[in-house]
């Protein structure tokens, strides 16, 4: 309904990981003012610096203990400093499939502090990567942001994060943005389907998303340079003001739930 963009002060923070959350929070009151957003709870999105995540195909019969230790195995952490945490994507008859994160509990801590001092309650701290997953059109797609600092990739596949990975970009990419973008994004792509032995599609696109435009010619040079279709990633869809939203979403929501 509402959306707004707004950079991270100059020394506030450091890969995702927040230095000064004083100053983050006054440049969160002051984009909520500008896009006059009211709501005092939130979904926090948090960079994927702060935690791992993994995606896991476990037998069916799996008990919640196997999955912890699978889980334990795959994201090695100390228990003292980190939380863990996996859920069940998915199913058949053959395989369980589950989303296992853990995270450093005094860096989530940060974020909330943050929020918090911004007037807001963070309902929910979660992976920047796993509300993209939710945010995008695409099933499956790589998601190059260049907003951030470092840069980030995101891999998604049938509407889940599978890869995340941070790389360095200068402030301005210059006249070859594409050869500067094209290594991280095909070693990423040849990890991934390494590992899922061919996943990702040849058709599935790759969306930048930055604060400057980049030149057509840029996205026609690294679609070339990676084999996949490359473009801007879409603006979020704006609602009318004369649409009666949240009755829609009330609606929506019942009919979702009458149908599950």
């Amino acid at each position: 309904m509402r959306c707004g963009a707004a950079a991270i002060p100059d020394g506030a923070s450091n890969a995702g990981r927040l230095i000064d959350p004083a100053a983050v929070a006054r440049a969160l009151q002051s984009l909520l003012a500008r896009t006059e957003v009211v709501q005092t709870r939130a979904l926090v999105a948090a960079s994927d610096a702060i935690a791992t995540f993994r995606v896991l195909t476990v037998a069916p019969g799996s008990t919640s203990k196997e999955i912890d230790a699978t889980i334990a195995h795959e994201l090695p952490f100390d228990p003292q400093q980190t939380a863990s945490k996996w859920l069940q994507v998915g199913a058949s008859p053959e395989s369980r499939v589950v989303y296992g994160a853990a995270w450093d509990r005094v860096l989530v801590r940060g974020v909330s502090d943050a929020v918090r001092l911004a007037g807001i309650e963070p309902a929910v701290v979660e992976l920047k990567s796993a509300s993209v997953a939710r945010a995008v059109a695409a099933a499956s797609c790589v998601l190059v942001d260049l907003s951030s600092r470092p840069a980030e990739l995101i891999l998604i596949d049938r509407h889940l994060p599978r890869v995340w990975h941070s790389f360095a970009v200068p402030e301005s990419l210059g006249d070859d943005a594409a050869g500067l973008l094209a290594p991280p994004l095909r070693s990423m792509l040849r990890f991934y389907r390494r590992q899922s032995e061919g996943g990702f599609g040849e058709a599935d696109p790759v969306y930048i998303s930055c604060e400057e435009t980049l030149p057509q010619t840029v996205l026609t040079d690294l679609s070339a340079l990676v084999d996949q279709p490359v473009l801007v990633l879409p603006a979020p869809a704006r609602i009318p003001p004369n649409v009666r939203h949240s009755t829609y979403l009330a609606c929506l929501g019942l009919l979702m739930r009458r149908s599950g």
